[in-house]
């Protein structure tokens, strides 16, 4: 998540944040982005796959703004994108890997 030099937040999904960061800078990024500089990333976590980016980028796009400045505040997923997290590895015998089921509350 960016924050523009006009106080709006911008919420999208990379597997390099420092090279996109740099296109939205340079404008070859989001239209959006253009002529509001300067750009600070003011959220990134680590997901496991472009499907749970995805997921997790249309939760936090369906906040309000003032959701999105509590999120912010919290410094953290929290309970909005727990059960989007890529569950751990559980070794059960041998070296088959079985993975933790995550049930939604």
């Amino acid at each position: 998540m960016l924050r523009c030099g006009d106080g709006s937040l911008y919420t999208g999904i990379a597997t390099d944040v420092k090279r996109r960061l740099e296109k939205h800078r340079a404008d070859a990024g989001a239209k959006y982005l253009r002529g509001r500089g300067p750009l600070e990333v003011v959220f990134q976590s680590e997901m496991g796959s472009r499907s749970l980016a995805t997921r997790a980028e249309a939760r936090i796009k369906k906040l309000s703004r003032a959701a999105k400045e509590e999120f912010l505040a919290a410094r953290g997923p929290l309970d909005l994108l727990a059960d989007l997290r890529v569950p751990e590895p559980v070794r059960q015998g041998g070296s088959a890997q079985v993975w933790k089921k995550r049930c939604r509350p």
